[in-house]
Formats: C-alpha cells, sequence, structure tokens
C-alpha cells in the first residue's frame, strides 16, 4: 500500500467531514476510464428518477425518497407542499407531547411504543440506537418489529403499568401487513386488559384510505401520518417512517435532513472523483465482478453504529437481490452483506476474514472523534478510543496483508447530519450500482412470494386444526392427516406444522411422542 497508492484513491470532503479511502481495493490504473460509459448511463439514470420517471416500472410508480429531504425537487407542487407540511407536522405533534399537552392515560407520555416490519423498523432502530441517550431522551423508545409472542412478552414486561404513559406509533402502508398488524392486535389486548384505550395512545404512519388509516380515523387515534407510495420501505427513513420517532425521541430530525440532503449534492456530481457514492459503487462493481462473487462486510468501529450493519442489509439486499433484470433476463443477482462492529468482530469473525475463504471485501467505518469530552488514559499516553483507532488501523492492515480488499469510510462524529449522511451515501450508491447491472432497485417480489407463500401455510395450518377438532380424542400422524385431507404432497409442511400446533397451549393439541418422530401421534383435546 503506497504513499502515491492512498492520494490517488482518497477522497476528502471537507463540507461533509467526510472522506472515502478505495486504495485498498485494488483497481487497474485505467478502471475508472474504462467506467465512464456505464456512469453516463447510470447519472442519467438517476437524474432521470429525481424527476419525476416511473423508475419501478413493476408497480408503475415513481421513487422519491431524495425529494424528502430537497422538496424543491419534487415534480409537482403538491407533493413539494405535503413533503414540507409533513415535516412541520411531525415537529409540532412532537413538541405537544413533549410539552404534556397531548398525553395518555396516565398523563405525559414517558415511553415509546414504535410497531413496524422491515424499513418501517431498521431504519428507526439504527437512528435511535445511533443518535439517543438515555440522559437525555425524550422518550424511551421501545420496538415490536417481529410476529414472535415470547419477543412481544418481553417488551411488554418492560412496559407492564407503564402503559398509560406510552405512545404507540404503527407503521404499516397497507395496514394489511401480518407483522405489524399482529403486533398492533396484541397491543391492543395489553391496553385493554389494563382497562385503557389504546387509541387514545396510538398514532399511525399509513398509506391514505389503507386499512390502518381507516382504523385510525374511525377509532380517534391521535394522529395520522402518511407513507406514500413512491418511497420504498427500505429508503423511508427520511419520511414520518423514521422521523416521526425520532423527533418523540428528541432527536435532530432538521439536522439528519440537513446531512442528507448535503450528501446528496455531492453525489449529483458528474464528476467521478467528486461523487462518493459513484466511487462506492464502482468499488462494488469491481469488487465483485458485477455478479455479487464477494459478500461485504460492514465494520463500524463505534458502537453507536452496531445496528448499521442490519439497516443496509435490507437496503442493499433487498434492492439488489433480484432474479430477473429490467429485460427480463435471468440474472441472479445480489450482494450478501453482514457485519457487527469493530473491535467486536476481532474476537468473532476477523480470523477467517484473514486467514480463511477470500469471498468478502470489507468496508471499515471510522469515526474520528472519541466522545464529547476528555477521556482518561488506560495506558501510558493512550485513551480507550485511541485503542479503537489501533484496532481498526491494524485490522485493515493485517486483511491487506493478506490481499483482502477494503474501503474505508471515515466521518468526525456520530452525529445527526453525519448519520443522515451516511444514509443518503448508501441510498444513491445502490441507485447506482442498480443501474450499472440493469435492475429494478426499487422492488422486492421475493418478499412479496413470501409473504403470499406464508398464507398459504396459514390456511392449511387451519385446515389441520378443523380436521383434529372434528375427531376429538382420535389420534393421527402426520401421514394419516395429509390422506385424510388429500394432502399427500405436503406431508412435511402437515408435520412441522402439527408439531407447532402441540406446543401452543391454546391450540390444545397434544402429542404422543415416537421413534422415529415423524411417526408421532397428534390429538386434539377440543
Amino acid at each position: 500500500m503506497s504513499w502515491n497508492n492512498f492520494k490517488q484513491n482518497y477522497f476528502q470532503f471537507d463540507n461533509l467531514q467526510f472522506a472515502i479511502d478505495v486504495s485498498r481495493v485494488g483497481f487497474p490504473g485505467d478502471y475508472f476510464c474504462k467506467s465512464e460509459g456505464m456512469l453516463r448511463k447510470a447519472f442519467a439514470d438517476m437524474e432521470s428518477l429525481e424527476k419525476g420517471a416511473i423508475a419501478n416500472p413493476d408497480e408503475n410508480r415513481m421513487v422519491g425518497h431524495y425529494w424528502l429531504r430537497a422538496p424543491q425537487l419534487a415534480p409537482t407542487q403538491e407533493l413539494r407542499d405535503e413533503i414540507a407540511k409533513t415535516t412541520d407536522d411531525i415537529e409540532k405533534f412532537a413538541a405537544k407531547v413533549h410539552s404534556g399537552e397531548i398525553a395518555g392515560s396516565a398523563g405525559k407520555f414517558k415511553n415509546l411504543l414504535c410497531i413496524g416490519i422491515g424499513g418501517s423498523a431498521l431504519g428507526p432502530q439504527f437512528v435511535a440506537s445511533a443518535l439517543g441517550n438515555p440522559a437525555t431522551d425524550k422518550l424511551k423508545v421501545y420496538f415490536l418489529d417481529n410476529t414472535d409472542p415470547d419477543g412481544f412478552d418481553i417488551v411488554f414486561s418492560e412496559l407492564r403499568g407503564k402503559l398509560g404513559e406510552t405512545l404507540c406509533v404503527v407503521t404499516s402502508k397497507s395496514g394489511s401487513t401480518p407483522e405489524p398488524r399482529n403486533a398492533m392486535v396484541e397491543t391492543e389486548a395489553q391496553y385493554a386488559g389494563a382497562g385503557l384505550d389504546f387509541a387514545k395512545h396510538a398514532v399511525a404512519v399509513t398509506g391514505a384510505g389503507s386499512q390502518l388509516d381507516c382504523t385510525a380515523r374511525e377509532r380517534g387515534f391521535l394522529a395520522r401520518f402518511p407513507m406514500w407510495d413512491w418511497v420504498g420501505g427500505r429508503t423511508s427513513e427520511m419520511a414520518a417512517v423514521g422521523l416521526l420517532p425520532a423527533a418523540l425521541q428528541g432527536l435532530d430530525i432538521r439536522s439528519m435532513l440537513a446531512g442528507a440532503a448535503a450528501m446528496d449534492v455531492q453525489t449529483r456530481s458528474r464528476e467521478l472523483l467528486q461523487n462518493p457514492s459513484a466511487v462506492l459503487a464502482l468499488s462494488w462493481y469491481f469488487l465483485t465482478a458485477g455478479r455479487g462473487e464477494k459478500d461485504m462486510v460492514i465494520l463500524p468501529y463505534k458502537d453507536r453504529l452496531l445496528l448499521f450493519a442490519r439497516y443496509l442489509q435490507q437496503l442493499i439486499m433487498e434492492s439488489l437481490g433480484k432474479e430477473k433484470d429490467l429485460r427480463g433476463n435471468i440474472v441472479s443477482q445480489g450482494i450478501s452483506v453482514y457485519g457487527n462492529k469493530g473491535s467486536t468482530d476481532q474476537h468473532a469473525y476477523v480470523q477467517q476474514l484473514r486467514e480463511g475463504v477470500p469471498n468478502f471485501f470489507a468496508t471499515f467505518i471510522e469515526v474520528l472523534r472519541d466522545r464529547a469530552g476528555d477521556s482518561v488514559e488506560v495506558a501510558s499516553g493512550a485513551t480507550a478510543g485511541d485503542f479503537l483507532e489501533g484496532f481498526l488501523l491494524g485490522t485493515r492492515e493485517a486483511l491487506s496483508e493478506k490481499k483482502r480488499a477494503s474501503i474505508t469510510l471515515t466521518i468526525d462524529e456520530i452525529s445527526p447530519a453525519s448519520v443522515g449522511e451516511l444514509i443518503a451515501l448508501f441510498e444513491r450508491a445502490v441507485g447506482f450500482y442498480a443501474s450499472f447491472i440493469g435492475i429494478n432497485a426499487y422492488h422486492q417480489p421475493g418478499v412479496e412470494a413470501g409473504k403470499k407463500a406464508a398464507a398459504g401455510i396459514l390456511k392449511l395450518q387451519a385446515r389441520i386444526l378443523e380436521f383434529l377438532e372434528q375427531n376429538p380424542a382420535e389420534s393421527f400422524t402426520a401421514d394419516a392427516i395429509s390422506k385424510n385431507l388429500g394432502l399427500e404432497n405436503d406431508t412435511e409442511l402437515v408435520f412441522k406444522l402439527c408439531q407447532h400446533l402441540a406446543c401452543c397451549p391454546s391450540k390444545k393439541v397434544t402429542r404422543e411422542r415416537k421413534t422415529p418422530s415423524y411417526s408421532s401421534t397428534f390429538t386434539s383435546k377440543k
């Protein structure tokens, strides 16, 4: 790693307090020049998208998450006004909650329960963790982001006796997505059990006219905020999805928006070396051969960025993981993403990264400022933060020694602005890379297929339960149930579902265990 190579591949953006170092990617000297045609197309595609072109042809929708931090760029005055008004309304609502003007049945709200899934949870969770501080947060934040009853119980146990001072934000574009719907039903039951009106403690973030929107209006929720069809869940952190929880927590949403907007301005540059998102996307393309041949390992050296890898997993993998390109050809694209944090990683999987299968590239995230105040020395002349920086640089060197490629992103500090910058940086890099490989980054047919399959399995479970209840006290193997229901091709599913039913007391199904286990019998006790 020569000094000259570093100087040629290190790009500092002082206006953003941000830098990107691709000196350890291993580009050949003429790589950037050879990429000019691909870049021109990507820049043109992005400009068209930002002007309101139909960028998601499957759903005939615009893609406008960039307008969220620059409403003046939206293609119509109506959209510009609606975006600006929503942000203003969020701030006004949060201020009323913080002052106690809007309160719960037990008085001023002290807790915030966010109910959502996917982009309606990952972004808010990341931002809450990255920017929150228990000593200064206006509300203590909790999340229900799955349909796991045990997970519900853990959160509900923490809120026992506190529901009257807990504000619930339910986020679902349609209102019918199973995970947030189920979590809301369970939460409603908790409020009812405490003799409280859930609606008087609830806010909806949803699409206009959706099932949830109608419910919120009819039942008198405290407020409703919009989810627009031109903003995908994984790019919705700068919409009400992310801004409302952040504002209620007491975070500076205007600074986060300003940071994202500043990065957007920089990444609109058509000069490659002035465009960090283009540099990042080209690095991905080179390192994965444009085919996802290597995984992306996110290594942020800061506890506050622990959840960034989870956030990026959805942003990158849901956007780029596609079977077909825009022409309908089978291409099976994508980049796998995983990560934790430094220096924890050094005691986890860095051993394999350095000496094992070379099927990855690393993305280090360096934060220059240790903390707001002074630090004590933990060794002669060195603080804990000095050790953290040493571990980052040392790990990077150790990987380079074994010819493991890496990218390093550097920010001065963790702040609302820098978090906004990081989100915007990766959002546009994903858009550029999608253009390079010719896929639609803004739909998710695989997710929809999974939802449809799950619905079919729930119907199958209902049939099994009905059959057992119609034959009380009789015992049946999975084979026998399948034959009776004409489901011989689905016997494995029948067996798995019967196992589940037998472990849930409310279903009143018992299992007599036998060897081999698939010959066990199941009986309804209703």
